[in-house]
């Protein structure tokens, strides 16, 4: 049996950058040096008003095929996660692997997650390489949550950026990812959502957990975001380890979906570790949602910060809501 490998990752910003400098020049009231604190965040990039997912997806995986040398027409099944697609149909997969060149046979999937999607992917993507249904799965995560946000919502205007992630996973004789374990509780599906452009009436759409104060298309409850991560993620650190029969002191870093500083912070604190163990990487970025871990991975690979042949668990947590995490044995380090 074979099984998936995480090989190398590019990545791809939109060129505009809004700084904090910035916002504060054009809101006075806002206290950004507060916010910076809160967030972590200095700067985040921005998609321009005719960008979509798939044009970052496509540069991302551009990048990737041209600096790892990589043959398009070897790529058997594409996965494309995105929560702003550039159509409710078709399928933005298939646009994309006629935009990248992907033959004609290779399998290409949209799948609708945020801030856990990276890891649903590394899940789909191990099982088709289990079956032998592929042998090599390009796995793009993109986001332009910009596009569902007001000017002047000063609640998450500051917090996402856009972004995108093309991660090669290829088939390996050895076993670099086990312990998969995901959680879904829909009843927080109402703490952050964007229910225009779907099929249901407004009049029937989910309502915000509490008053909306915004005009954004996206609403964000963070209390109680933070409340449920708070909550749900310490345990499923657990149930990874029990899957994995791993104890924790087996484990190098903790790679966690970069939400901001604020809610990682309280997540180390739950879990007794430093930041040297919960690599906090979004000062530049802001939360680019299913694009963070591959980001972080990139962004740690290039600063010579994964060891060899550790142990490292991975976890995504968000809207849905949904989380999910699993052990990462990394044999090639910083190779990448």
């Amino acid at each position: 049996m074979k099984y998936a490998s995480i090989g190398p990752i590019a990545i791809h910003l939109p060129e505009r950058i809004e700084t904090n400098e910035q916002l504060q020049a054009e809101f006075p009231q806002w206290d950004m040096k507060l916010i910076a604190s809160k967030t972590g965040i200095e700067q985040r990039h921005v998609a321009a008003e005719g960008e979509c997912a798939s044009d970052l997806g496509v540069k991302a995986a551009l990048r990737l095929f041209e600096e790892h040398s990589i043959e398009p027409q070897s790529i058997d099944f594409l996965l494309f996660c995105t929560q702003t697609p550039d159509y409710p149909l078709p399928t933005t997969a298939c646009l994309v692997q006629d935009r990248l060149g992907l033959p004609t046979k290779c399998g290409a999937l949209d799948f609708n997650l945020g801030c856990s999607g990276f890891i649903y992917g590394l899940a789909l993507a191990d099982g088709l390489i289990r079956s032998g249904v592929a042998r090599r799965v390009l796995l793009i995560t993109a986001e332009t949550y910009s596009k569902y946000i007001a000017p002047d919502d000063r609640s998450i205007r500051t917090i996402f950026g856009d972004g995108a992630a093309a991660t090669l996973i290829e088939a390996s004789d050895t076993q670099e990812l086990f312990g998969f374990q995901f959680g879904t509780d829909g009843s927080g599906a109402d703490t952050l959502l964007a229910t225009e452009g779907g099929s249901r009436p407004a009049e029937d759409a989910i309502q915000p957990r509490h008053r909306k104060r915004w005009s954004s298309r996206l609403y964000m409850d963070g209390p109680s975001l933070i409340s449920f991560t708070v909550g749900a993620v310490p345990q499923l650190v657990e149930n990874i380890l029990a899957a994995a029969s791993m104890e924790r002191e087996q484990l190098d870093l903790y790679l966690f979906h970069q939400a901001t500083r604020k809610m990682l912070e309280q997540l180390q604190e739950r879990l007794s570790l430093d930041e040297t163990r919960m690599p906090i990487e979004l000062s530049n970025y802001g939360n680019t949602v299913s694009a963070t871990i591959p980001i972080l991975i990139h962004d740690l690979r290039k600063q010579g910060r994964l060891a060899p042949r550790r142990n490292h668990v991975m976890v995504g947590f968000g809207v849905g809501w949904s989380w999910g995490g699993c052990i990462w044995r990394d044999p090639y380090g910083s190779r990448w």
